[in-house]
């Protein structure tokens, strides 16, 4: 048999993780801090207002945590079952959630029994929040519909039965006080202008819709639902202008900066990703030992790492957090830097 020289094959160095600086400003997180909750967490929703605490709702109850002690300075559990989308209204002061058996409460942060509660719903409600007037509260339900409350009066002032399944998400416009946003299962997102008897706008996700947003210009929408992420012009009737499918299972939560600048979205994967709102690109990606039920950013977080706020007299950084709703865990993240 004739001699022969066995083939070389060539080998190639790996190529390394492409460095960015939003991959530096995100790995320069803390290793995240959990805290135990008694079930699965459904929403956290931090204080507009310094000292920037956030709601935890969990179970029958709400908890009130320090954004800097970690521990709950309150506790709500006046509920008879589960309590859903505690949300603080923009002052700090009030706390609106919605509840297993269908009502709907307002509590004040400085009390522990509710001030308001609303019925009329037949089914849990899901979603709550209040219009930017203050005293009105908009509320979503398993019963398929979306009502319209006064706080000062514990009266309903509108009801739309339009969805056909639940009512599983929702937002409010922060620049008119007379528009809202809600999500259904009916694979649909409508919105909604208090001083009309139906919605003025339907959009079709095409899947379970279980989280909106607006953009902070509210020219935008960001809806959830399935793998997909898409992003609306509603300024032109709805029209889609981006669809993203960077998750491998369903997309439960999204969470905007407040300057717009990046789109955080959690998923049963066990993934949140950042993406930048300019290219749609994920720039950086997390990963969590247990599925992403809610997710929320400080109101002051992103704004001050824009501004690169740095405290000279302390020679400090101002802490930032972000924090996520694992199923019945927070997980927290410790920001030290700036976000470019």
């Amino acid at each position: 048999m004739a001699n022969y020289k066995p083939v070389i094959v060539q080998t190639f160095p790996k190529l390394g993780e492409k460095i960015t600086k939003d991959t530096l400003y995100w790995k320069n997180y803390k290793t995240p801090i959990q805290i135990k909750e008694f079930g699965a967490v459904n929403k956290i929703d931090f204080s507009p207002v310094p000292p920037y605490n956030y709601a935890v709702t969990a179970s029958s109850r709400i908890h009130i945590y320090g954004r800097y002690s970690q521990e709950p300075v309150k506790t709500f559990s006046r509920f008879k079952d589960v309590a859903y989308c505690a949300t603080y209204r923009e002052d700090g002061q009030l706390l609106v959630a919605g509840s297993e058996e269908g009502s709907v409460r307002i509590f004040d942060i400085g009390g522990r029994a509710p001030l308001r509660q609303f019925e009329g719903h037949s089914k849990a409600v899901h979603v709550v929040g209040f219009l930017s007037d203050k005293y009105r509260i908009m509320s979503g339900a398993d019963d398929y519909t979306t009502r319209v409350w006064d706080v000062s009066t514990s009266s309903e002032i509108a009801c739309y039965k339009e969805h056909t399944d639940y009512v599983r998400c929702g937002c409010t416009s922060k620049l008119n006080a007379d528009l809202f946003v809600t999500g259904s299962y009916d694979h649909t997102v409508k919105v909604y202008d208090t001083r009309t008897d139906k919605s003025i706008m339907k959009i079709e996700h095409g899947q379970p819709v279980e989280s909106v947003n607006l953009f902070p210009s509210e020219g935008l929408l960001v809806t959830a639902g399935g793998r997909y992420i898409k992003i609306w012009d509603i300024l032109k009737g709805g029209q889609l202008l981006v669809s993203l499918r960077n998750h491998h299972k369903t997309v439960t939560s999204l969470c905007l900066s407040s300057s717009g600048q990046r789109l955080l979205s959690g998923s049963l994967d066990r993934h949140v990703k950042i993406y930048s709102t300019t290219s749609y690109k994920v720039v950086h990606s997390f990963n969590y030992e247990a599925s992403i039920l809610s997710l929320a950013l400080a109101v002051s977080s992103i704004t001050w790492s824009i501004k690169h706020a740095y405290n000279k007299a302390n020679k400090r950084d101002l802490p930032k957090y972000k924090i996520v709703g694992l199923k019945n865990l927070i997980g927290l993240n410790l920001e030290p830097g700036n976000l470019i």
